[in-house]
């Protein structure tokens, strides 16, 4: 049994031992099909790569921290015993002269294998994780290490060939004195040679120092919903903050949120390689990813079936699974509101299936909250679930929903954040998909082998809710016409509520009834 137990069938925990030129950490992940949470993170800042550019060699102090933390790593895994481990070592031990000799150090001590990547590896497994976590990302890649920058540009799925560059904190200089006119000219210096290349309208960025530059950039925009994973910035709001952060002094920058200590040394260099890249490539629009190589690693062992599943659905169908007690219910209720909803135009382009979707698989997720709560509890738990796979106003517009499935009002728990990230009429939409989901609910009696004796449509300016004949009381009672007409009254629609006459069959078998 998985050390932190097991709720899904087939979930199972993976370990990843990341050895970066800054930090040194474990990360213990629990798998459930596509959905990755993470279950244990704990990382030592020992500075690997500090010095390596002028020395050419791993610095003692951080030698000795890693491996002191690589003990510990190795005292909890023998605990947990994950199915899998997967290791990387990256810039620092890479070129460092000593590489080899700390690898063999770290096997004499814990026992542990170290696998050394290749830059264009790690570029490859960096663009992995952020397609993991936003299988629809389009543009460039960039991983900001201690050491090294990769970039690499993905699209349709795909990966192309990556490269490596000094542009790491430490390759410019860190922790030294900050001069910020020499680091920026060394940094622009640098990306020239591969600024045709690599140009991009879109810019992923991966990396601790550029999560922390996005904290920042969210207290200064004064941004409601505190979450890094897919928060966006124009390629001018970056700069701005990036040069920003280059004036600020070590102790203003440690009182910032999101910056611990040994962070505030590498911050301004983080910047200036952020103001390189956005000059230097013509980024228009920035994307933080809180996915990277660890979940790359994770993400290339699976199998190509299990990759192509969506990340949102998943997660949201685990989250559901855990939280609720009506089984199989998420996919045949999507099949229910699927014809109806197909009707109306689109609200999110080709994202409105999958968002649909998505909140079936949380239409169970307040099973366990107090009734009186129920609603407020689901949309701040859905809001800030930690689900794969989609933007923040996909993120609200599922929260939403699940809002209304439970009964919940127009006026949200979180006004500013719905009103900052919604237009009024995926608001609108996502109420719509709410009360459409409640309504199939409780007509249902929660089973999907009621609801499927069901059909909901839009004909003619008219919500058509139908039955079996042979299923037709299921449509009597005053709960059921109030779900129906709440419906109908969110889209502007008459409502028609009737059991199947036998000439309908044919509708009932283009349903796939």
């Amino acid at each position: 049994m998985p050390a932190f137990g097991d709720r899904i069938a087939g979930a199972r925990d993976v370990a990843v031992i990341d050895v970066g030129s800054n930090s040194v950490r474990l990360v213990i992940y629990r798998l459930e099909g596509r959905a990755i949470w993470t279950v244990f993170n704990e990382k030592v800042l020992a500075g690997l790569g500090r010095g390596v550019e002028t020395t050419g060699q791993l610095p003692p102090d951080g030698v000795t921290e890693a491996i002191q933390a690589l003990r510990r790593f190795k005292a909890v895994l023998d605990a947990a015993r994950p199915s899998e481990i997967h290791t990387a070592a990256t810039a620092a031990v890479r070129a460092a002269a000593d590489g080899p000799d700390f690898i063999g150090l770290v096997q004499a001590e814990t026992g542990l294998k170290l696998r050394v990547l290749t830059g264009e590896e790690e570029a490859r497994y960096s663009a992995l994780g952020v397609l993991a976590g936003y299988p629809q990302a389009q543009g460039v890649v960039g991983d900001l290490g201690g050491s090294s920058l990769e970039l690499v540009r993905v699209g349709a799925g795909r990966v192309e060939g990556g490269v490596t560059l000094p542009l790491g904190p430490f390759a410019l200089g860190a922790p030294k004195g900050f001069d910020a006119g020499a680091v920026r000219a060394l940094a622009q210096q640098r990306m020239k040679a591969v600024a045709g290349r690599f140009s991009t309208r879109t810019f992923h960025a991966v990396g601790g120092a550029w999560r922390s530059l996005a904290l920042i950039h969210m207290e200064m925009a004064d941004y409601p919903l505190k979450i890094v994973h897919l928060y966006q910035m124009t390629g001018r709001e970056a700069l701005d903050v990036a040069r920003f952060i280059a004036k600020q002094s070590k102790s203003s920058l440690e009182r910032m949120r999101g910056v611990t200590r040994k962070r505030a040394e590498t911050m301004p260099y983080a910047a200036m390689a952020m103001e390189a890249v956005v000059e230097s490539l013509g980024v228009e629009r920035l994307k933080i990813s809180a996915f990277g190589i660890r979940e790359g690693l994770i993400f290339d062992a699976m199998d190509e079936e299990l990759r192509r599943q969506d990340p949102l659905v998943e997660g949201c169908a685990a989250v559901g699974a855990r939280q609720g007690v009506a089984e199989g219910l998420g996919a045949p209720l999507a099949a229910w509101l699927r014809p109806a909803f197909a009707r109306l135009e689109r609200v999110f382009e080709d994202r409105d299936d999958t968002l649909i979707e998505a909140a079936c698989r949380l239409a169970d997720v307040g099973a366990r909250l107090h009734p009186d709560h129920r609603a407020d509890l689901a949309f701040t738990q859905v809001l800030r679930a930690p689900v794969a796979g989609q933007t923040h106003a996909e993120r609200v517009f599922v929260s939403l929903a699940v809002h209304a499935r439970y009964g919940g009002p127009p006026e949200t728990p979180e006004p500013d954040v719905v009103r900052k990230l919604l237009s009024r009429e995926r608001i609108a939409r996502a109420r719509a998909v709410g009360l459409a989901m409640r309504l199939g609910c409780d007509l249902s009696g929660r089973t999907a082998a009621l609801l499927c004796e069901s059909a909901l449509d839009i004909e003619d300016g008219r919500l058509v809710l139908t039955a079996r004949p042979a299923w037709a009381d299921m449509l009597l009672g005053e709960q059921t016409a109030k779900r129906a007409n709440a419906l109908a009254t969110a889209l502007d629609l008459k409502l028609d509520m009737h059991a199947a006459a036998p000439a309908d069959a044919a509708a009932w078998a283009r349903l796939g009834r």
